[in-house]
């Protein structure tokens, strides 16, 4: 097997097809086609089997596949590695919606004006499945939230620094009653993202505390949806306070949730899969969430505004 093919193997998969493959990988489709057959004569197993338009991988090309992306990562890893540790190349970086609206946009453009020969591209997800793509080899690292009460990644598998201190807030339509628990709270809908989310899973935790739960969930995708739902009337949700910095929140009240106190954001990475291009960034976000610390530490405490 030689990495060309994984990676042409790879792509096939990611791109759910030969034509879209040849495109994102610059080739015509028959030289595509015949890669795949070689390998697939290589290893003795078809990789592929269509199901009308579509190919699926067989159980081989499913047992091939998490192989494949780890020799390419390892590849890539050595490749790093002797290219005078200078960042060059492609950085995939995974992170909350929340974070990269409110934390990333000012670290990213100087990154980008830093660093020109690094590709970085962002993908944004759920705390558990942003896990699953560092795990995976889908991202080189990601940003996530710490998991209430628990461990967030295993040690033997995944490195990881915390970066960011968020404070989590309770919103509210305007006029709604103070909230000392979740029993002060008039509406019996939250607002959040799907399960994997760890600001949900502080919320529902914080609602247990109090013998209460919700009626309702409403699951949304973004923030922007669930303050424009919440002015609404349509219930409450738990977002991180910096948020609404960078989101619209007119109708919303919010109130201080002191009981679950301050979450770390951490940068996660596959233990022995770290570049010069995800050091750099490991350093500039550092040094820019010691910035943000240091102007937070400054303004005075808003319970509720």
């Amino acid at each position: 097997m030689d990495l060309a093919a994984l990676h042409i193997f790879r792509t096939v998969v990611r791109e759910n097809g030969v034509t879209r493959a040849a495109a994102k990988l610059n080739r015509v489709q028959s030289n595509v086609t015949t890669r795949i057959k070689q390998l697939e004569e290589q290893l003795g197993a078809e990789l592929f089997t269509r199901d009308g338009r579509r190919l699926v991988l067989t159980p081989a090309g499913e047992t091939l596949l998490p192989y494949a992306e780890r020799l390419l990562a390892l590849a890539d890893e050595a490749r790093h590695a002797i290219a005078e540790n200078r960042p060059r190349g492609r950085l995939r970086l995974g992170t909350m919606e929340s974070t990269a609206a409110s934390r990333l946009p000012r670290a990213l453009a100087q990154y980008h004006q830093n660093w020109p020969e690094v590709t970085l591209e962002l993908v944004t997800g759920v705390t558990r499945d942003l896990i699953e793509s560092v795990r995976n080899f889908e991202v080189d690292a990601a940003l996530v939230a710490k998991a209430p009460g628990a461990q967030t990644t295993p040690s033997d598998t995944f490195d990881y620094v915390p970066v960011f201190h968020e404070e989590l807030v309770m919103l509210t339509p305007r006029g709604h009653r103070p909230i000392a628990s979740a029993r002060d709270i008039a509406l019996s809908t939250l607002v959040a993202f799907e399960r994997g989310c760890e600001y949900r899973a502080y919320a529902e935790r914080w609602y247990e505390r109090d013998g209460v739960r919700p009626a309702r969930v409403l699951e949304l995708g973004s923030y922007h949806a669930i303050i424009a739902c919440v002015a609404a009337g349509a219930g409450v949700a738990v977002a991180p306070r910096a948020v609404l910095s960078s989101t619209p929140s007119e109708g919303v009240a919010v109130h201080a949730l002191p009981s679950i106190g301050i979450i770390d954001t951490l940068l996660v990475w596959r233990r022995g899969h770290f570049s010069a291009a995800l050091n750099v960034l490991r350093e500039m976000l550092l040094a820019d969430a010691a910035a943000l610390d240091a102007t937070e530490e400054t303004q005075p405490s808003r319970a509720l505004i």
